[in-house]
C-alpha cells in the first residue's frame, strides 16, 4: 500500500517538474525524494516519471496516479482539518444521554451555554428514567456521556456533578404539610403517598428508605415521571418525596425537607476514555451544577424549624 508520504512526493515532483524542485519544496534530500518515487513505482508496477533533459514530465500511469495521488492527498488533509477542528471544539457530534428529571434543570442551561461556545458541535440527547439504562447504553456505544444518578453497577468513570437534596411536597392546607420544620419519615407511616414505578431508580430507592425506617405509607398513585409527582401532589393526592430539582418555581404546595436529611449524587458517567468533547462537557457540567428555582429554595427555609 502506497503511503501518503510516496505520494506527496510524487505530487511534489509533478508539480515542481524536477526532483531538485520538489526536494527543496518537501525539505528533503534528493536521494530520499528518489527513494520515495522508487518504492512507489515498484509498488504500482510502473514507471509512473519520465526523466527529460530538462525536467520530469508524468508517464501515462503517472498521468492517471496523479489524480488518485492528489485525491489522497486531499481526503488526508481533510481528516487532519476534521480531527484538529473537534479538538478545538468546533465540529464533531456529542451524543448525551441524561435522567428525565434532570433535563431542564441541569441539562438545559449546560446546553444553552454549550451552544453559544460551541455552536458547530452536533448535539444528540436521548432521555432515560434509569441510570442503569443509561450506563447500558454507554456500554453498547449508543451515547459518549449521561448525566444521572448513581447506578446500581458501573466499571467506568464517574465524575460528581453534585449532591441533591431529597425532599417531601404536600398541596397546599395538608395537615403535615402545614407544620413547621423537617418532615420525620416516620411522620409519613399511613400518610397517602405518591411512590414511582418500576424496580430501579427513585422507586426502588424510596422503596428501601421507607422499608429501613418501617414506614409503610397509604400509596395513592404510582408514576414513571419523576417531574410528575410534585404536580400529582399540588393538585391533593397526597405527598410526594421528590428530588429538590423537579421542584417547579411556581409549585403550589408547600416544600419540606427531610429528617433525617436525605440526598442523592447527580454524576457524569463515561468510559474514562480520552476524548476531548466529553471531557469539555463533564467540566462544563461540574461547573454549572444543579441550579434550583430560588422560589423553591424561600419555601425551604420558610418552612424550617
Amino acid at each position: 500500500m502506497p503511503t501518503l508520504r510516496a505520494l506527496e512526493c510524487f505530487v511534489a515532483v509533478v508539480e515542481a517538474g524536477s526532483i531538485t524542485g520538489a526536494a527543496a519544496r518537501l525539505h528533503l534530500s534528493q536521494p530520499a525524494l528518489s527513494h520515495q518515487i522508487a518504492v512507489l513505482e515498484h509498488e504500482l508496477g510502473s514507471p509512473l516519471l519520465e526523466r527529460l533533459p530538462r525536467g520530469i514530465r508524468p508517464t501515462s500511469a503517472g498521468r492517471e496516479a496523479l489524480r488518485h495521488a492528489e485525491d489522497a492527498l486531499e481526503a488526508a488533509d481533510r481528516v487532519v482539518r476534521a480531527g484538529r477542528a473537534v479538538s478545538a471544539l468546533d465540529e464533531g457530534q456529542l451524543r448525551i444521554g441524561c435522567a428525565g428529571s434532570m433535563t431542564a434543570t441541569l441539562l438545559a442551561p449546560l446546553l444553552r451555554a454549550w451552544r453559544r461556545r460551541h455552536p458547530g458541535v452536533r448535539l444528540v440527547l436521548q432521555e432515560q428514567n434509569s441510570a442503569d439504562a443509561l450506563a447500558m447504553m454507554i456500554t453498547n456505544d449508543e451515547i459518549d456521556v449521561a448525566i444521572s444518578p448513581r447506578p446500581t453497577r458501573w466499571d467506568g468513570a464517574v465524575d460528581l456533578i453534585a449532591s441533591e437534596e431529597l425532599v417531601v411536597v404536600f398541596p397546599t392546607g395538608d395537615p403535615l404539610g402545614s407544620t413547621p420544620g423537617p418532615i420525620p419519615i416516620s411522620a409519613l407511616h399511613g400518610y397517602p403517598l405518591i411512590q414511582y414505578a418500576g424496580p430501579y431508580g427513585l422507586a426502588s430507592w424510596l422503596d428501601g428508605l421507607l422499608t429501613e425506617h418501617q414506614v409503610v405509607p397509604e400509596t395513592v398513585i404510582r408514576t414513571r415521571q419523576i417531574t410528575s409527582a410534585p404536580a400529582l401532589a399540588a393538585a391533593g393526592l397526597g405527598a410526594a418525596v421528590v428530588p429538590v430539582s423537579s421542584v417547579p418555581a411556581g409549585f403550589a404546595g408547600t416544600v419540606h425537607r427531610l429528617d433525617p436529611p436525605q440526598a442523592r449524587d447527580v454524576v457524569a458517567l463515561t468510559t474514562g476514555r480520552a476524548d476531548v468533547l466529553v471531557a469539555q462537557f463533564v467540566t462544563n457540567a461540574k461547573a454549572t451544577g444543579l441550579r434550583i428555582p430560588a422560589a423553591v429554595v424561600r419555601q425551604l427555609d420558610a418552612v424550617r424549624a
